[in-house]
């Protein structure tokens, strides 16, 4: 599905925050709580009024004991406790408060993992300070609804603090220690490494630090329940930009993360939903020059914790960028940096939300994450902490095996060598800098290329594998080894699709005053993908399109498959050398193998989307051909004949016993039907039957019809019957058998179709049987007699409605191939991506 625009953003990629919230890529942290479960929500403010409130002489507070520290507010450390003073300037100013687990408990999240994120402001009334969270979900357009707008969307508070005394100059001295010792609402982080009840005893404020526009906090947290832990808990309050950048409206054709609100007042006479897009303030030294470097460079950091042999690959991954950001003017946009050394720098620290940094965590997820802080006002980004861990190491090398190891020599052996390895972590790193520069998956990328060009030398080192290393397109799994391509061919990289989106979103419109004024460039800008198809963007809103979808390149989803399964029958001969390591177990070739079983999946998968597909081509109003048309009914055809012949014709590089009986005490024939099985579940998929429908209704005889799908998986899975001395062989028996179960799911029970599937389906079951009749008189061997035999009266059974599958369905489909329930699409397209 395509994800919510929030107005802190990763792939991912969490928890909603209220104002801010992540959006990752990858996964996101449960939503903060604190206390014993079911216990009442402790107070945060004090009870009573301001007036109750006396005021003690500053000395008294401020005593000679305390150590105080100048920033946007003064910090006051006077043994366990923390005071704040707030001078008169900033009340009613906007504040950033961002909290991260800075170090973690053994199996409790992991470093950097985001813990809540609000937009605050402080004001006074008489004796107490009253924190309001600041909310940007609602505005006004103007048009007589500010005062209404106003009225119906008072910023809430979530607490208060007594002032302790006042300076000279009138500032407010507050004790704000529980905000950093209670893990109390609204500011609580105990969920995120699940546990609660903060143990007083064993808590303590770590370090405080001030600077010019932020405030930095660290905790020493021991949580009581369900077990003690304890954790290191970072906690930011940044002042934002009094002087904004201008907003950039979003545009459905360049994916941009962005910030949703709904303007009243509007000149549409409605209510509208808008989306300013999530991007890094960038401006012009030189704001006449074509090409300027910027005020100040979007910095990344690599954390302390970085392994040494990856940072200069890391750094490659960031200042990859450099090259978008030309094309929207800007010289050296992008740059890198190793963190101070403790000895350099000692208060500089990763989790200060001033700095973005690239954070390696000890972790056996295998995964990386791009999170980054937004300004809800204006969009832009104040700050990204991208995640990698450490097991991504372990991911990149599955992936890159079953795709790359027919060309690439050095991916013939496990471990890879480092400079393979560094190359896979650039990409990695490259990536998720691109989600933090406000950029979204784009699937559409990877149909932007023929095979051809992917197979000709010198292409992909210059273009990458697709238009955009934003697409989950990562390795060139078409190149045969005959094509003389380089390594460097082999490994997908920034593209013009992503040069083409930063300069969408960066570029300076100098004549422009207001986000309205930029909208007529922008969309001229964007129409430029009508003319260059590489530009177009599409990922989560149209599952029903194919040309976007995860894991995949090529314009030609079935030559592409078939070079790509080709090249998996050539790895195979690899397993046993990539992986034997004298005197350890075969964990190391089961892996190996599962991942070449799983690119295959993947490679038919790809194909199985086309069988009632849509293709979209989002030109807006006035602009290009028909938004949605169905894919072909060739391509279709093509499509399900390719897709019935891989899953019911296993090849015998992938059942070589030299290999599975080192990994598997059985279950050859299980896993083949299995993957049979499930192919064939999609494709009869009640979604996928409607889309048919629906083409044949509007095209008629120019449609690939529900009938044709039938009829063609039929005959492909049946086409022994036809030769002169049809024989079975045993995988193909087991498929057979599972096509009965799957037909007879989809035409009787609760399963049932209530469409023209049903009817076809009944009237094919009897053409079988008159063929099974005719092949039986032809059959030599005795298993395909009794097959067949078996075969002529399970018919019989499900044309009646007597069938009785086995016991739990027959072959347990998802546990024969590993996976999962949430590992299917729901919307009938197969086993859902990496």
């Amino acid at each position: 599905m395509k994800p919510k625009f929030s107005t802190l953003v990763a792939v991912s990629i969490v928890a909603s925050l209220a104002a801010i919230t992540p959006s990752q890529t990858e996964q996101r942290p449960p939503r903060q709580g604190g206390g014993a479960p079911g216990a009442p929500l402790p107070q945060m403010g004090p009870v009573g009024s301001a007036q109750q409130v006396t005021l003690k002489p500053y000395a008294d507070v401020i005593t000679k004991e305390t150590k105080s520290f100048p920033g946007v507010f003064t910090v006051h450390r006077l043994g366990g406790k923390v005071l704040w003073e707030i001078p008169t300037s900033k009340f009613g100013l906007a504040f950033l408060w961002q909290a991260e687990i800075a170090q973690v408990p053994t199996g409790s999240n992991y470093p950097g993992t985001p813990a809540g994120s609000r937009i605050l402001s402080f004001e006074r009334r008489e004796n107490l300070i009253y924190v309001r969270e600041q909310r940007y979900d609602v505005r006004s357009a103007g048009n007589g609804m500010d005062l209404g707008v106003k009225w119906a969307t008072i910023p809430p508070i979530v607490t208060s603090f007594p002032v302790e005394a006042e300076s000279a100059t009138k500032s407010a001295v507050i004790d704000v220690t529980r905000l950093f010792t209670q893990d109390q609402p609204p500011f609580s982080v105990g969920a995120v490494v699940g546990a609660s009840g903060v143990d007083l005893s064993r808590s303590y404020i770590e370090k405080v630090s001030a600077f010019p526009t932020n405030i930095e906090t660290r905790s020493q947290l021991t949580f009581a329940a369900p077990s003690p832990k304890t954790a290191i808990v970072h906690y930011s309050l940044v002042q934002l930009p009094e002087k904004q950048i201008m907003a950039r409206f979003r545009d459905d054709r360049v994916g941009f993360f962005g910030t949703n609100y709904t303007v009243y007042g509007h000149p549409d006479q409605k209510a509208v939903d808008q989306t300013i897009i999530n991007r890094f303030r960038l401006e012009k030294k030189d704001p006449d020059a074509v090409m300027s470097e910027p005020v100040k460079p979007i910095t990344f950091y690599l954390g302390r914790e970085v392994p040494e042999k990856w940072r200069p690959f890391l750094k490659r991954g960031v200042e990859a960028w450099n090259v978008a950001f030309e094309k929207a003017g800007f010289k050296n946009a992008i740059v890198c940096k190793y963190a101070p050394t403790e000895k350099e720098d000692p208060n500089w620290d990763a989790e200060d939300a001033r700095y973005s940094v690239i954070r390696w965590a000890p972790s056996t997820t295998a995964n990386a994450i791009g999170p980054h802080v937004a300004d809800p006002r204006s969009g832009e980004t104040i700050s990204a902490h991208i995640i990698i861990w450490h097991n991504v190491l372990q991911l990149v090398q599955q992936w890159y095996f079953p795709q790359a190891a027919q060309v690439d020599s050095r991916a013939r052996k496990f471990p890879f060598p480092d400079d393979l390895m560094g190359r896979l972590v650039e990409y990695v790193a490259c990536h998720e800098v691109g989600h933090t520069l406000g950029l979204e998956h784009n699937f559409k990328a990877s149909t932007a290329y023929t095979v051809e060009q992917l197979r000709t030398p010198g292409f992909v080192a210059k273009h990458g594998v697709a238009s955009s290393i934003m697409s989950y397109s990562r390795y060139n799994y078409v190149a045969q080894p005959s094509d003389n391509v380089s390594t460097e061919d082999m490994i997908g990289r920034i593209g013009s699709y992503d040069i083409f989106a930063i300069a969408w979103g960066y570029t300076p419109i100098p004549f422009a005053r207001t986000p309205e004024d930029e909208k007529p460039t922008l969309d001229g800008w964007a129409a430029q993908q009508l003319k260059q198809p590489d530009l177009q963007f599409g990922n989560y809103a149209h599952p029903e399109d194919p040309t976007t979808q995860s894991e995949c390149i090529g314009s030609d989803p079935v030559k592409s498959s078939e070079l790509g399964l080709q090249n998996i029958n050539r790895i195979a001969q690899f397993l046993i050398p990539a992986t034997y390591k004298l005197g350890e177990d075969y964990s190391g070739l089961k892996d190996a193998y599962n991942a070449l079983l799983g690119q295959r999946r993947t490679e038919i998968s790809r194909v199985t989307r086309y069988i009632g597909g849509v293709v979209e081509t989002n030109g807006h109003v006035g602009r290009g051909p028909q938004p949605f048309v169905p894919v072909s009914k060739e391509m279709q055809r093509n499509a399900t004949r390719f897709v019935v012949f891989h899953t019911t014709n296993y090849p015998k590089a992938l059942l070589n016993p030299a290999v599975t009986t080192k990994i598997f005490p059985a279950g050859d024939v299980g896993r083949v039907a299995g993957t049979s099985a499930l192919t064939l579940s999609s494709l009869f998929s009640e979604q996928r039957v409607q889309r048919l429908l629906d083409f044949e209704a509007q095209s008629g005889a120019q449609a690939y019809t529900v009938s044709n799908l039938a009829d063609d998986i039929q005959s492909g899975i049946f086409r022994e019957l036809g030769e002169s001395k049809p024989a079975v062989d045993i995988y193909r028996r087991a498929i057979q058998i599972n096509y009965l179960n799957v037909v007879d799911q989809r035409i009787n029970g609760a399963t049932a179709t209530k469409s023209d599937l049903n009817g076809i389906l009944r009237d094919n079951l009897k053409t079988l049987a008159t063929q099974v009749d005719r092949a039986l008189n032809k059959v030599a061997d005795d298993a395909t007699s009794r097959h067949l035999r078996e075969t002529r009266r399970l018919i019989g059974l499900i044309v009646l409605g007597k069938y009785v599958p086995p016991t739990g369905g027959g072959i347990d489909i998802l546990a024969a191939l590993g996976l999962a329930a949430s590992d299917m699409d729901p919307l009938g397209c197969g086993p859902v991506g990496k």
